[in-house]
């Protein structure tokens, strides 16, 4: 993966991140929640201004954004994808719905459209099984969805704004 430049802007936003946490170490998952939410991801040129910040490896810090699934070290589409692959909505039929995802947007799980519209990822558990499928867009949750539906979902976006009859 090629290197990325830092402006000074970026780096100055994760100091003031970092120190909004009062760089404790123990607060680096809250601070990638909120550099991840500002620059919408977290590449490692990010990570090594955050461990230096926070005074912690490198490798601390990759550990973390490398477990959890929220993470990404790549940039998002506009519109980033998810799907629940958890025990209940894999049951219910979540990898046919992924691979309508797939299907439609020509792109496999952990790449984003080339119009950078659209990103797609899977996600080990959402936490609403009640409403397995479940499909989030954004912050948006879609519950019950079907391989069909992925074609309405899509145009939402593809569209403009999503409407509110559709989310769970």
């Amino acid at each position: 993966m090629p290197k990325i430049k830092l402006s000074e802007k970026t780096i100055s936003q994760i100091k003031e991140i970092c120190a909004q946490f009062d760089n404790q170490e123990g607060e680096l998952i809250n601070v990638l929640h909120q550099v991840q939410s500002k620059l919408g991801y977290l590449p490692a040129e990010v990570q090594e201004v955050i461990a230096k910040e926070l005074n912690m490896s490198v490798a601390k810090v990759y550990g973390v954004v490398t477990f959890y699934s929220f993470f990404t070290m790549l940039p998002q589409g506009e519109h980033p994808i998810s799907i629940c692959m958890g025990t209940a909505c894999y049951v219910r039929g979540a990898e046919q719905v992924l691979s309508e995802f797939k299907r439609q947007l020509n792109i496999e799980v952990g790449e984003t459209s080339p119009d950078g519209k659209f990103s797609l990822s899977s996600l080990r558990c959402v936490g609403a099984c009640g409403l397995a499928p479940v499909v989030t867009v954004g912050e948006k949750v879609y519950g019950r969805v079907s391989p069909q539906q992925v074609g309405k979902i899509i145009a939402e976006y593809q569209e403009g704004c999503p409407s509110e009859a559709q989310s769970a």
